[in-house]
């Protein structure tokens, strides 16, 4: 079972954003929707009653889950997505990377142009028309094997030159973690420091994330409009996570909570569908801060 899961904010659209990715991205498929009630909403909701509250989509098999909500959190570089295109996977790698791109590029915004760089000889970085971004890259054959999706963190602004403490915090809180690849920059580049992350990547519960410290000046930092959903065996395991990530009281709500770093995350059961299923579930979800299982019946 995937143990973490992204969820993207996206402004009444979820499901028309599912429906692209469907399209646009190889082996993706729309695998589920849960809706709004129809009733007992709070009045910043009531405009949702019946429509699609998450949209659940797999792009080769990773899970996303697509909320439907309003413009409060709109999803910047932040956190992106590696979409990893691996020759010695597919022969067409290449012209797939190429086929991909012109379909997210289009409507979107162009972060790095798509060419030849030091670190692959073909990479672009965009947010599509949806603004969520993305990073294509034509993958190593020779190196250690990386799944075709991967989060990727980028520390820029307040949390400039922290990937380095974020990879040894990240680590302790999740067990049987480990760290793959780890590249500093050897001296001052912009505003990272020498001996700041380049690159690295970390493995977390069986998945992959990558984390940078950006290069280049930056207006924006982590928001709710991309969070990390850790799906818990139990009560146990909820407060675990909890306190260990929760760190800014004021953005604690419904299973929601940021780290140091101002990162998001949803620490919540792995069959939350099954609570969400109880008589007056949703309305006993918007009352809590952490999830606390027993408050369920």
């Amino acid at each position: 079972m995937q143990r973490i899961t992204p969820n993207l904010w996206f402004n009444g659209n979820a499901a028309e954003a599912a429906d692209f990715y469907a399209r646009v991205l190889p082996r993706t498929t729309v695998t589920h929707t849960d809706y709004y009630p129809t009733d007992g909403l709070p009045d910043f909701q009531r405009d949702m009653a019946g429509k699609e509250l998450v949209v659940e989509f797999e792009v080769d098999g990773y899970r996303f889950l697509g909320i439907n909500a309003g413009p409060e959190f709109p999803i910047n570089p932040s956190l992106s997505f590696m979409l990893n295109f691996d020759p010695s996977v597919d022969a067409a790698a290449r012209d797939r990377l190429d086929e991909v791109w012109a379909a997210l590029s289009e409507d979107g915004t162009v972060l790095m142009p798509l060419g030849a760089y030091d670190f692959s000889p073909r990479y672009g970085w965009l947010q599509d028309r949806y603004g969520t971004p993305w990073q294509l890259m034509l993958t190593d054959p020779a190196g250690e094997p990386r799944p075709f999706v991967i989060p990727c963190l980028l520390f820029g602004g307040a949390a400039q030159n922290r990937a380095g403490e974020a990879v040894e915090y990240y680590t302790s809180v999740f067990p049987g973690s480990r760290v793959g690849t780890l590249v500093p920059y050897p001296e001052d580049t912009g505003p990272a420091a020498t001996g700041s992350v380049m690159f690295a990547d970390i493995e977390l519960a069986g998945q992959w994330l990558a984390l940078m410290d950006s290069v280049v000046e930056q207006d924006y930092s982590f928001t709710p409009g991309v969070s990390l959903m850790i799906a818990c065996a139990d009560q146990a395991e909820i407060d675990h996570f909890w306190d260990a990530l929760s760190a800014v009281p004021e953005a604690e709500q419904c299973g929601w909570c940021a780290d140091r770093f101002g990162v998001s995350w949803q620490v919540v059961p792995g069959n939350w569908n099954e609570y969400m299923e109880r008589p007056g579930a949703y309305q006993k979800m918007l009352q809590m801060k952490k999830i606390d299982l027993a408050a369920f019946g």
